[in-house]
Parts: C-alpha cells; structure tokens; sequence
C-alpha cells in the first residue's frame, strides 16, 4: 500500500496552482553548488567499512535490488526463472534475503506475480511509454492501468523530458498526478527523471520537488537505457531532496538510483550517501532500492566470500 499522503494535502499545495506559481516555486529552490556536491559524493564514498558492518550492508542491498528485465527478447520462462532468483537470490543458502521487487514490462506482470507469489518479493512494472515517454496522456495511463489491472505492485513511470526542459513544468506535473491517481491506492508510484538527460544537477533539484509534489512515493534516476544514470552525486542531491521535503511536508518519499551500479563496493557507497544524507529512515527497501540486477551477483559472491573466505567466481550465480 502507498505510504505517501495525496499530493493535495500536503504543506505545499498551491504551489501547482498554476504554471506560474509551479515555475516560481522550481526557479526559486537553491542553486546547486556542483563542486560542492561532487566533493561530498567522493569524501562520503571513501568511508571504510569493516567486516562485520559490510556483512550487514551486503545483506542490506540485496534486499533493495529491484531485479529487472526490460528487453525486447524478454520470455515468460526469463522472467519466472528471474522470479525465482528474486525470490531466493543463493540456492545453497536459505539465509540470503530476498529482493525487493521484479521489475518487468506490463504484459510480463501476471507471469511476474505467479512466479513470486507467496513471497515478500513486489511486482513493479514500468508504464508511460517506457523508455522515451513519447506518447499521448491517454497511452500512458492505458499502459498503467494494464500493469495495476495484473497485479503490480508498482509503477515506473518516465517523465516527460522534453516538456520539462522546455519549461512546460505544470504538464509534466498533472501527468504525474494523473498516473498517481489511475495507480489507485494499490500501487506505490516511482517517478523516473531520466537524469542524464536532464544536463544539470539545478534541473535534477527541480525534477525531484516536482515528483513529490506531485504526488511521487520514489523518485529515480535512470531507465538504465542512456549513456549516463545513477551517480553518487545525482543521488545523493535526490537524498537532500527528499530530506528537505519531508522536513516541510512531514511526507517521507524513496529514493531508486538504476543503471551503472555493478558491484558490492559501489552499493555499499550509496547505502553510506543514504545514512549520512537522508538518515537511517531510508535505510530500509520501502524507501530505498537499487535498480541494477547485475549488482545481485556481485553482491551474492562477497557474501559468500564473507561467509567461506572463498571467491567463488562468476560461475557460483546465474547470469542475468
């Protein structure tokens, strides 16, 4: 069940009463330092982490990945032996945790749901035209309402990038209130920005009020499908965003950085962005994912280092 309040209860809600008052609001937030923002990213990542406290964040991250298929040649069998992995990650360990969610294309949905069912694990589809968002309002919440109507638990839905780089900030606004509302109260609704294609970190802080205001229970950084997606210094500036807004809000909102996080020592970097950043609330898969499924099999082989004091190789986990 969602856990965010409607977007029109909270502290700001005339903020979207017009495009002009959206615009003051996004054009007044604080310019972002970059320099300042990328230093902190790197110093934060160079933190040490010891045996016993990497044991605990390996675990950790495995139960924030959200394992994903989004090709073209994705099967039935694919996403019910992804299913299975989601479910339980290491075979010959029954302790492993299990993900967070699945997270696959709308018509993959039902065969998702069978394949997790009776586990923790979610079903999280993304809709709205995934990857480029380039079709008419009518389409993309035709897309969503496929995905609810099989079961999904959750929705990942792009921005409109060309909108809001053109200053059209209150279209993309209802959009994301108008997929919130066909998401019922359901489906908890990730916003995804799209961030390499956003050019500046200013826009990254206007896109990220501008979900939660919006409406968004996450906001994400990538679809995993351009050159440039999560980075230690576009999340940790979507951190501080949802910091702030549930500081004026009281409304807590999650953050998903997806594409390019590959192994245990780049997630482990993130989990510390997260606790120095936004606090321990975030430490927790409802308010935290990593959407990389590669990072799973890295993940599962230092846990087994850490358990055995054996590196297993690649062949010790299926490839994805």
């Amino acid at each position: 069940m969602p856990t965010n309040a409607p977007a029109a209860a909270h502290a700001l809600k005339d903020v979207a009463a017009s495009d002009s008052t959206l615009r003051r609001f996004l054009h007044g937030l604080p310019g972002v330092d970059a320099v300042g923002l990328e230093a902190r990213a790197a110093s934060l990542g160079t933190r040490s982490i010891k045996t016993t406290a990497k044991a605990y964040a390996i675990d950790l991250a495995i139960s924030m990945v959200d394992l994903t298929t989004l090709e073209g040649a994705d099967t039935p069998g694919k996403v019910r032996a992804l299913g299975a992995k989601a479910v339980g990650p290491d075979p010959t360990d029954r302790t492993t945790p299990s993900t967070a969610a699945v997270c696959v294309y709308p018509d993959m949905v039902a065969t998702a749901k069978e394949a997790v069912a009776g586990s923790p694990v979610k079903v999280a589809s993304v809709a709205t035209a995934f990857p480029a968002g380039r079709a008419a309002l009518s389409v993309k919440l035709a897309d969503v309402r496929d995905a609810v109507a099989a079961g999904a638990d959750e929705i990942d839905m792009v921005i409109d990038r060309g909108a809001f780089l053109a200053g059209n900030y209150l279209k993309v606004y209802d959009e994301i209130t108008a997929v919130r509302e066909t998401c019922g109260s359901g489906a908890r609704l990730k916003v995804i920005f799209e961030t390499g294609e956003l050019s500046t970190y200013d826009n990254i802080r206007r896109a990220s009020w501008l979900g939660m205001l919006a409406g968004a229970d996450f906001i994400k950084t990538s679809t995993g499908k351009v050159a440039v997606n999560a980075t230690p210094a576009n999340t940790l500036l979507m951190l501080e965003a949802v910091r702030d807004f549930r500081a004026q809000t009281g409304i807590q909102v999650g953050v998903k950085p997806a594409g390019g996080i590959r192994t245990s020592k780049d997630a482990i970097k993130f989990l510390v962005l997260v606790n120095e950043t936004a606090g321990e609330d975030w430490l927790d898969n409802h308010w935290f994912r990593f959407g990389a499924s590669s990072l799973l099999n890295d993940l599962l082989m230092q846990r087994q280092k850490l358990a055995t004091g054996r590196y297993s190789g690649p062949d010790y986990v299926t490839v994805d």
